[in-house]
């Protein structure tokens, strides 16, 4: 397979994966949400985490390629 393929193929797997981060969000375990009165505080830590995770990985296989 040639490099081209290889990097669709990649940019396949990462629109998958940020697809179903972007359906979760909001909705993972690690996720905190504070509510008192009219003020919301909303700290998404487990999104942060898995984010940071796969561009880390994304970044990773970029490098390989080149």
């Amino acid at each position: 397979m040639d490099g081209l393929g290889k990097i669709l193929i990649l940019i396949g797997i990462v629109l998958v994966i940020i697809g179903i981060i972007w359906t979760a969000i909001g909705k993972l375990p690690g996720d905190f949400v504070f509510k008192k009165g009219n003020t919301t505080v909303y700290l998404p830590i487990m999104t942060s985490i898995i984010i940071s995770i796969i561009l880390s990985l994304i970044f990773y296989f970029f490098g390989k390629f080149k």
